[in-house]
């Protein structure tokens, strides 16, 4: 069904007379310090979330080497080496289309605590801002999906369509936690994930590789440095190597789709380096992770023999590591790039965009990051595509979410649902 503008009327205030409750509920979840390993709690408060609304929930734990075989796979790097999942499901009343609604509960972490305006994990509300580590990415969005069948709920609809609200983890390390729910068995014929794009669709975004760099020197007194090999520079001289793959792959994406008009699409970061033991010691070690973006259609092996081949090519051209190569290790994401486009898709978001945005055409965005659709649409023929809330600095200090823009993100999600699904009196 498509919705009429008296009942986009019912549900805005639906939303409306519900979003104090909602802010409170997107708090709780904020405060929650889901950092890699210790998602348990987040978790568990969606799980229970998800009961109250009378979700059928399976909440499970599968160890990551058993998606090793998977298409998307990417090495998880922790003691426990699992994941665990959430997803509540729906069955739906009739024959409608059936959907995935999905979010991540991970953050990343805050950095020192003292250079925040507000406490990370202590979350703030200022005038339409909400601050606090993964208020905008993506704890907002995860709520707003909850809080949009509250919506259908209090308006007396349900969906036809089979629903499948999905909470998972490792979105911003390896993507283990959507793969996991693949494994599972979970399908749909869409899937929607309201990462924060600020009410524009994600037409594309960039793939990634993470890689670590080893490197071993030779330790030596300071006073004597010459005799040793110090790893922390020659580490440098590996990562130069790498900022000229950087400038190179720009240069190629300058013809690519989608990317081509974008300034500098590809980025590498060296995002830790760990080396040395004192500080009058010539170092001996030093380890440097690493990432990099890819477009769409390249291919990952051939990324990775181009990444590999260039550090191996500046090794021969430094004295020391020359006869000590350095060691390449993949740690992380191996993830392609991926790029959205589906008419039918397109049609229900236009639609509902129209009437939350007033827009004729929806404005679409090209992402420099990555999110969870490729496995979806990729390796599984899912449409996958992202739209959710403004804010800003994500990954940084003092991240922040419009909170204005998440009342209109849960319209928008209560109407693609209405229209996708279908929905009933009931």
């Amino acid at each position: 069904m498509q919705v009429d503008e008296a009942l986009r009327g019912r549900l805005a205030a639906a939303i409306a007379a519900r979003f104090d409750d909602q802010i409170e509920a997107t708090r709780r979840l904020v405060a929650i310090p889901s950092l890699r390993g210790a998602e348990g709690p987040a978790l568990d408060l969606m799980a229970d979330l998800m009961r109250q609304r009378g979700l059928a929930v399976d909440d499970w734990t599968i160890a990551a080497d058993e998606l090793r075989h998977l298409a998307g796979w990417g090495p998880l790097e922790t003691p426990s080496a699992a994941v665990r999942s959430v997803v509540g499901t729906r069955q739906g009343t009739g024959d409608g289309r059936s959907l995935i609604l999905q979010g991540h509960i991970d953050v990343v972490p805050a950095g020192p605590l003292d250079m925040w305006r507000h406490p990370p994990f202590d979350p703030v509300v200022e005038g339409d801002w909400m601050y606090g580590r993964g208020a905008c990415d993506m704890k907002s969005g995860m709520i707003a999906i909850l809080c949009a069948l509250d919506a259908l709920d209090a308006v007396g609809l349900t969906p036809k369509g089979r629903l499948h609200v999905q909470s998972v983890v490792e979105e911003e390390s390896t993507g283990l936690g959507a793969l996991a729910t693949l494994a599972r068995g979970y399908r749909a014929e869409a899937c929607l994930i309201p990462e924060p794009t600020g009410g524009r669709l994600n037409r594309a975004q960039v793939g990634v590789l993470w890689f670590r760099l080893r490197v071993r020197g030779r330790p030596a007194h300071v006073a004597y440095a010459g005799d040793g090999a110090n790893a922390i520079m020659a580490a440098y001289h590996l990562l130069q190597a790498l900022h000229g793959l950087e400038l190179a792959w720009n240069e190629r994406a300058k013809t690519a789709t989608h990317f081509g008009d974008l300034d500098h699409p590809i980025n590498f970061n060296a995002g830790i380096i760990k080396g040395g033991d004192w500080a009058s010691s010539v170092p001996a070690w030093c380890d440097v992770d690493c990432r990099i973006a890819v477009l769409p259609g390249w291919s990952l092996a051939d990324c990775r023999a181009e990444i590999e081949r260039t550090v191996a090519e500046a090794a021969k051209h430094h004295d020391f590591l020359r006869e000590h190569p350095p060691e390449l290790v993949w740690s992380g994401f191996i993830a392609e790039g991926h790029s959205f486009q589906n008419a039918t898709v397109e049609a229900v978001v236009g639609r509902a965009a129209a009437s939350v945005y007033g827009v004729n055409t929806v404005p679409e965005r090209i992402m420099t990051g990555l999110t969870d659709t490729r496995f979806y649409d990729l390796y599984y023929g899912i449409p996958a595509f992202c739209f959710g809330p403004s804010g800003e600095w994500i990954h940084g200090f003092d991240e922040r979410v419009d909170l204005r823009s998440v009342e209109q993100l849960t319209l928008f999600l209560a109407l693609f649902i209405a229209e996708w699904c279908g929905v009933e009196a009931g």
